[in-house]
């Protein structure tokens, strides 16, 4: 099976992304430790503790794995951008959240995914497994990763859930595409909390400064020296990928 053929039975199962990469390590477990070692992971003790190592290796989950299929799933709205809303009288939720659970409906359709392609021994990720799922999925052709930290698809933009399966099948892999942010700072220039900072082989995010880390993650009250920065959030944040997607309004539909 070649990877274009993945991509049609991907599509055929409600994937609008899909794309394949091998089953190795990659460089980006280096920038990963660093960043845990930085303290930027806040209290989210899942990202430090013995799950941590898993990482390093997607055989760690699968000891047979050889392949990587990586499926986007684009969850975009014709609703307004959280940089337009300015009603006073009710507060913003981010637009992942705006719809049915993304783990079971990604988790379904890539159970019907493996059993279209053949699948023996799989196993099935989606945002829970510890696996470094941007960075398959920029190897696997998806996007590249641009410095909200966010991986980008230059026609359908960043709004989109990742999903992985992991394959004992041997597929040739995809390759990733160039890099397009350039010089462009809108999403570090937009942060109210400016928790977008100098990282890894670019840029990466301070959990303990981001918003969606204190509405969603953190326990507790918010420190009362964020919560101008905040405003009217109250479940995650979209300004990073707002503002990057107006810029280009074409590839976010």
């Amino acid at each position: 099976m070649t990877s274009e053929e993945v991509r049609v039975l991907a599509r055929e199962c409600g994937f609008e992304l899909a794309g394949v990469a091998e089953a190795e390590p990659v460089p980006e477990a280096a920038w990963y430790r660093e960043w845990v070692a930085a303290g930027y992971a806040g209290e989210m003790r899942y990202l430090t503790d013995r799950r941590a190592a898993v990482r390093e290796d997607p055989r760690n989950l699968l000891a047979s794995a050889r392949s990587i299929v990586c499926v986007g799933k684009l969850y975009q709205t014709p609703w307004p951008y959280s940089t337009q809303f300015s009603d006073e009288e009710r507060a913003w939720i981010s637009r992942y959240a705006w719809g049915d659970d993304y783990h079971d409906v990604m988790r379904r359709r890539l159970e019907r995914l493996a059993a279209r392609i053949g699948a023996l021994e799989y196993r099935i990720c989606v945002d829970t497994a510890p696996l470094l799922e941007r960075s398959y999925a920029r190897l696997a052709g998806l996007g590249w990763i641009g410095k909200n930290t966010c991986l980008i698809n230059q026609r359908s933009g960043s709004w989109f859930f990742l999903g992985e399966l992991l394959m004992s099948l041997e597929i040739a892999p995809d390759g990733p595409p160039p890099d397009r942010c350039g010089t462009c700072r809108r999403c570090i220039d937009a942060c109210p909390t400016t928790a977008i900072i100098p990282g890894g082989a670019g840029y990466t995010v301070d959990s303990r400064l981001c918003i969606s880390y204190f509405t969603i993650e953190k326990r507790g009250t918010v420190p009362e020296e964020m919560r101008g920065g905040i405003g009217g959030h109250v479940f995650g944040c979209d300004i990073c990928q707002d503002v990057c997607c107006l810029l280009y309004t074409s590839r976010c539909v």
